[in-house]
């Protein structure tokens, strides 16, 4: 792959899906991809994938070494109108909306405003708190339930 490409170059439309299950509205979560490109990407495009444990495994060993399946990962590109790449796995997500009580749907939006922020160059590991406040932020007017970096700490 060219050094310029971006690590992952997912088609048009915004949100992509690897065998989406009938429980999956699509229809929803691109419409609310539309709204995190405007209202917090503020017009930056910005790719989705929904895929599975073992996409997410190996994306998460190739680039950053971690030889497990995880629930969000971004991938940042260097250009001025795209933010980047996400791969969301559903099995994560639905795992966590069973857990925390809300339907996978809002997990799966709350999993994409998370790696979203992180495309804008958030990081909550190292940023003070930045990001911790801007997901919660976020969140409500979003109407989204509690976020990642608010499990973690409890």
């Amino acid at each position: 792959m060219p050094a310029s490409d971006p690590p992952l170059a997912f088609p048009d439309p915004l949100v992509t899906f690897v065998r989406t299950p009938a429980e999956i509205d699509r229809g929803r979560l691109e419409q609310f991809a539309r709204t995190l490109r405007q209202r917090v990407a503020r017009g930056k495009g910005f790719a989705c994938r929904i895929t599975g444990d073992a996409e997410l495994r190996r994306l998460n060993q190739a680039f950053l070494g971690h030889d497990y399946a995880t629930d969000v990962l971004s991938f940042p590109c260097q250009d001025d109108d795209f933010l980047g790449d996400l791969a969301i796995s559903r099995q994560r997500a639905a795992e966590q909306a069973r857990r925390f009580g809300h339907d996978v749907h809002q997990e799966i939006e709350v999993l994409m405003l998370h790696g979203l922020l992180h495309l804008t160059g958030l990081d909550h590991e190292t940023d003070d708190g930045r990001m911790a406040r801007a997901e919660a932020r976020w969140r409500r007017q979003l109407g989204l339930p509690g976020g990642l970096i608010e499990r973690a700490r409890a």
